[in-house]
């Protein structure tokens, strides 16, 4: 385990004593997760989080998210489990990211586990690609528009576009790393997957990526993959298989599994 790989865990202790919770599962959700981090890329820390039961019998709305300040390179931030069950039915792409992170800091109790076997159930198709499709129009439109843009900010919008790919090529959640990605839907020796390669090289090595000439052969692919998805999506079924049944017994029994309920 590595000293920042301790730290988190310091801090994850922390804040179950501080907020009376036990966390069930926490994990890496940013660059690191998806395989292409920078030397100084920051460890964003997402859980899932469960209170006392009596915390939920009330008659009272209460925060249900717990945030801290980021500092020293740690993002930390979770979700009560009765917020991420009821995003996990309208099928919340970030929390079905992070269920299948391969960067996990914390996994007890059962918990996580029941919730990937409901996920196949939840994944939705059409709101899915819709947030992916929003997602790389919002960082196109505001990091890659010009002759001279963010160089890395490429990584922020290929990964969503290539997530609404494989969307429509598998019908199912994409993988959270970004090479799965590429290997899965970018033509093994094409100009597209050479030029991704060698940025992606540059990124891991430390390189500035800072501001450089557009990279037309990428520009090019996104804006036409961005009003392809769109015509796609409207096109595609709308909503996931209703669960609420199984997510009230999930809910139950993470109650009984952490606090003996």
């Amino acid at each position: 385990m590595t000293d920042y790989s301790l730290k988190i865990q310091d801090e994850l202790q922390r804040i179950e004593q501080e907020e009376g919770v036990r966390i069930v599962y926490a994990c890496e959700s940013g660059s690191r997760a998806w395989g292409f981090p920078s030397k100084d890329s920051d460890y964003d820390v997402r859980f899932l989080y469960v209170r006392p039961v009596e915390w939920y019998l009330s008659i009272f709305e209460k925060r249900d998210v717990i945030e801290r300040p980021i500092s020293d390179l740690l993002d930390i931030n979770g979700w009560d489990l009765k917020k991420a069950l009821n995003l996990f039915r309208k099928s919340n792409p970030p929390l079905l990211e992070w269920l299948q992170s391969p960067i996990v800091y914390l996994e007890q109790t059962s918990v996580a586990e029941r919730i990937r076997e409901a996920a196949p159930g939840a994944f939705a198709a059409k709101s899915c690609m819709y947030h992916y499709l929003h997602m790389a129009k919002g960082n196109y439109r505001d990091y890659l528009q010009g002759e001279q843009v963010k160089i890395k900010k490429y990584f922020y919008v290929l990964r969503p576009i290539l997530a609404c790919g494989w969307i429509e090529k598998y019908g199912e959640m994409p993988p959270i790393v970004f090479q799965e990605l590429v290997n899965g839907l970018v033509p093994e020796g094409s100009e597209l997957r050479a030029v991704i390669a060698e940025l992606l090289r540059r990124k891991m090595a430390g390189d500035e990526l800072d501001y450089e000439p557009r990279i037309d052969v990428i520009n090019s692919f996104l804006e036409e993959r961005m009003t392809y998805y769109e015509r796609a999506a409207a096109d595609m079924a709308g909503s996931a298989k209703g669960q609420d049944e199984v997510l009230d017994a999930l809910f139950r029994g993470a109650l009984g599994e952490v606090w003996g309920a």
